[in-house]
């Protein structure tokens, strides 16, 4: 896909998006997104197209890192329960609860016990958000073995995208057979008829892209009109001659 024709239905879809966005408010409704797969899958690139021309105030970006020691030894849904939405809002979650059925289960950060409990209580876990009105959608993100290894080391050699390498993934190199099995199992539990996966092919980032955010917009019922251009008011003489001067304060180098 040659990138004027990505760039075009990126817009396309960016603007019923917008649609999508201003129904939530004007609804009240709560929507919440999570975004799972394997490193380097394009979780964030998909994620960063959705809310680029989106109203930060309304939609929320959730990436937590490592608990914390009080986290621990809380509920373990606890701290993903204080990011969901209120009314109006839409929450995409970069890695959710799911973080216990797979890197928290390959790497020994849970107990076998911990794990097999998340297995169990997540799909009931799930029912209470829909239940309760939530509207729950679960993607992963899945690309092959090949594209996998371009990726990283694309990561590697880019100082501008080194920093999204880190320790785990190289633990995870040599564990691969281990994430398979985990989310194999993780699919088995908790790919529900009320709250299903919904798998995307992430091997060519801009065609991932375009059919997720096509996907997520086709699952929820949306309708909003755009209303009329708005017209800005006139500005009059008197009200320029009196804008206050900037003349005499810091301005930024122009070093470009």
């Amino acid at each position: 896909m040659n990138r004027t024709k990505y760039e075009n239905e990126l817009e396309k879809l960016q603007v019923e998006l917008i649609k999508l966005q201003e129904w939530v408010k004007q609804e009240r409704k709560r929507v919440v997104v999570v975004f799972e797969g394997r490193d380097a899958a394009g979780k964030g690139g998909i994620i960063r197209r959705i809310t680029h021309r989106l109203n930060a105030r309304f939609c929320k970006i959730v990436a937590l890192g490592v608990p914390t020691e009080r986290e621990k030894g809380q509920w373990y849904f606890q701290r993903y329960v204080q990011q969901l939405p209120a009314a109006g809002e839409i929450v995409l979650f970069d890695r959710s609860w799911y973080n216990r059925a797979g890197v928290e289960k390959v790497l020994g950060f849970c107990s076998e016990a911990e794990y097999q409990e998340f297995l169990h209580s997540c799909p009931e876990f799930e029912m209470m958000l829909i239940r309760s009105g939530i509207v729950l959608i679960k993607y992963w993100l899945e690309i092959s073995d090949e594209t996998q290894e371009e990726r990283f080391k694309e990561r590697v050699s880019n100082p501008l995208k080194r920093w999204k390498f880190s320790k785990t993934d190289l633990e995870s190199r040599e564990k691969r057979h281990e994430y398979l099995a985990a989310r194999d199992a993780m699919f088995q539990q908790t790919d529900t008829t009320q709250s299903p996966w919904h798998i995307v092919d992430a091997n060519h980032k801009k065609k991932s892209r375009l059919n997720c955010i096509a996907h997520l917009l086709s699952k929820i019922p949306y309708h909003f009109e755009m209303g009329t251009p708005i017209k800005l008011p006139k500005l009059h003489a008197e009200d320029i001659a009196q804008s206050t001067t900037v003349s005499e304060l810091n301005y930024v180098p122009e070093v470009y």
